[in-house]
């Protein structure tokens, strides 16, 4: 049994919500591995909750497919789908290929600079090796470019399907393959904005979201045991 710890980050909604959020954040950063089984009453006991809302919790997380619920042996954390890596995949490039294309027309001074700044932070984050906030601030990035667009809805919409996406992204960073390569592609990303130039933007956002069909190989290499 691996044990569930509370998150300091401070969590809006239901309990349910909360128990769901922590466990998936663990899932998704390898806190909690593929293949670990979790039980309701150890989780609830560890967060001070009823069963109840760790239940609703499972329940949810296991149509999103990071857990799997056996009958009479348990639940586990599932292993990563590269199937449904891919199809998230698939949906973030269409759609942020549009959105890209979309800020360079429409950023003005203030959403370049809050790029900007973000940019800046990530290449402090690398410099000091941090790379959960370094997962933060690339999630920060994306989501400027939608919420600038007024696509905020397509932002969570986006984030729902790509939990599987996601954990490879932190294997990634926790692997350490480059980190400049992300970095350099966020960059190049906002000089293409600011410069408003939509052609080379969505080539590289398409460049930037096929990073994971390259190195998947690699990553399956380092962690066999992780993927399905």
């Amino acid at each position: 049994m691996t044990i569930i710890t509370s998150s300091n980050t401070h969590i809006k909604g239901s309990t349910r919500d909360y128990v769901y959020q922590i466990i998936k954040e663990q899932i998704i950063s390898s806190e909690l591995k593929p293949g670990a089984k979790i039980s309701e009453k150890e989780v609830a006991v560890k967060l001070n909750v009823s069963r109840t809302p760790v239940r609703e919790a499972f329940l949810k997380l296991a149509q999103e497919e990071l857990l799997a619920i056996i009958p009479q042996s348990g639940t586990i954390v599932s292993p990563i789908d590269l199937s449904i890596v891919e199809e998230g995949r698939f949906i973030r490039e269409h759609i942020e290929r549009a959105v890209v294309r979309e800020a360079c027309e429409k950023f003005d001074e203030n959403l370049l600079f809050q790029l900007e700044t973000n940019i800046e932070m990530q290449r402090f984050c690398m410099e000091k090796g941090t790379h959960q906030r370094l997962f933060d601030l690339d999630e920060e990035f994306h989501k400027i470019l939608f919420d600038g667009c007024n696509k905020s809805r397509s932002w969570r919409m986006v984030r729902q399907m790509n939990c599987h996406f996601d954990r490879v992204r932190m294997l990634r960073l926790l692997s350490n393959l480059d980190w400049k390569v992300v970095f350099n592609q966020h960059r190049q990303l906002f000089e293409a904005i600011s410069s408003k130039n939509p052609d080379r933007a969505e080539e590289i956002m398409i460049q930037h979201l096929k990073l994971v069909i390259v190195e998947k190989e690699q990553l399956k290499e380092l962690y066999p045991d992780y993927f399905k």
